[in-house]
């Protein structure tokens, strides 16, 4: 249902999210670790370096962000991870560290690069493949600190853990991606002629805060002419009968992302809104039709842009028609690789999980986007979200 109701009466109805998913446990962290160690062997490196910020939160557990001072998990191919540390931090890290680690501290005026050189002297490592989210003040300090030892790209090696998820993961993601369906069935029902996105916005991360999570990570309302814009237009839109209205949103469950997209009008459609979003349902159920092992994530894009191209759309990134990817991959990031889009021949493998999201822009008219996400099977994929079956039913 769109309009009909507001945001109290909606707020009041949320419960939280009935059967939590169940936390990511030390055996599964404990196996990444090892999945990694697989990888820098494989990729011809001697250790790696992961510094703070996600890539570390996902196998160590440390929720800690990326700052000036070097926070950092070394891996050997043998032995305890040895985690860097700020000497004066050391009480804040051992509250939240879960695994047995060889914890090396620092105090304000040492470095800690130097430290990190004499974890690879012992181990008698020469090739560092380093997080490529490190900042490249810090990788540069490394490179000085360990001049003997040459530094690569441990890109594929952290990109090849963290794409691939587990039964555990699957869960979280799915339990984020259901309660943001429901927050967006919910946010269609308050509208009203008059609204404006802000109101949208501010009732969106109350409902992710009573459904269960920490409130939108992110959310983008639309209304009318700027939902032709894909992120939008500095400006907060009022609500009028007849508008297209576009909400991008998400929320994390124990650090794993949602990412749902709903496009409908407000009031009845016209013709030219039918039928731009009866090709845009088509382009999301082509990407999601071609899904399997084996395939390249560009295939995927090709589907959904094969579909727009039969309709006189594109092409290309031509508009009317789809300007950007089909899709990125996502977990512990709302954009993660590999990605959707010509030129990524990554093959898909069973665990990765991707965005579906063919938008479909008429410059000066509007723009329609509907974003599900899927995992890949065994044989095929599996959606986290019924897409969205008709234009006056965005919601199965």
């Amino acid at each position: 249902m769109i309009g009909g109701s507001d945001s109290d009466t909606e707020l009041a109805e949320i419960r939280p999210w009935p059967a939590a998913s169940p936390s990511i446990t030390i055996e599964e962290r404990l196996g990444r670790i090892e999945a990694a160690r697989r990888l820098v062997a494989a990729h011809g490196a001697d250790a790696l370096l992961v510094g703070a910020g996600l890539s570390l939160s996902y196998f160590t557990g440390i929720g800690w962000g990326m700052i000036e001072r070097l926070v950092a998990m070394v891996l050997m191919p043998r032995g305890r991870p040895v985690i860097i540390c700020p000497a004066f931090e050391q009480g804040s890290l051992e509250a939240i560290l879960a695994l047995d680690v060889d914890l090396r501290l620092w105090d304000e005026h040492e470095s800690p690069s130097d430290l990190v050189a004499q974890v690879l002297r012992e181990g008698h490592a020469s090739r560092l493949a380093v997080d490529p989210t490190l900042p490249f003040g810090m990788a540069e300090r490394l490179r000085s600190a360990a001049p003997s030892a040459s530094i690569v790209d441990a890109s594929p090696i952290i990109d090849g853990c963290l794409a691939i998820k587990s039964s555990a993961e699957l869960a979280l993601m799915r339990q984020a991606k259901q309660m943001t369906l429901e927050v967006q069935r919910r946010a269609a029902r308050i509208l009203v002629p008059g609204i404006r996105a802000s109101e949208v916005v501010r009732f969106i991360d109350q409902a992710h805060k009573a459904i269960g999570s920490a409130g939108s990570t992110f959310c983008i309302v639309q209304f009318g002419a700027s939902t032709a814009f894909p992120h939008g237009l500095p400006q907060d839109d009022v609500l009028a009968e007849g508008d297209m209205v576009l909400i991008d949103t998400g929320c994390a469950v124990e650090g794993y992302n949602s990412d749902i997209t709903r496009s409908y009008v407000f009031g009845a459609p016209d013709d030219e809104q039918r039928v731009f979003w009866e090709i845009e349902r088509q382009a999301q159920l082509a990407a999601f039709d071609v899904v399997r092992p084996g395939i390249s994530c560009e295939a995927i894009d090709a589907a959904a842009r094969a579909v727009l191209e039969r309709h006189g759309l594109g092409p290309d990134y031509r508009l009317p028609g789809l300007p950007h990817r089909t899709g990125h991959g996502i977990g512990m990031a709302i954009h993660e690789s590999p990605y959707l889009v010509r030129g990524d021949a990554t093959p898909l493998a069973p665990g990765m999980c991707f965005s579906n999201e063919p938008m479909i822009v008429v410059p000066g008219h509007f723009g329609i986007r509907l974003e599900d996400h899927f995992h890949v099977t065994e044989d095929g994929a599996a959606w986290f979200t019924e897409p969205s079956p008709a234009i006056d039913r965005p919601f199965a």
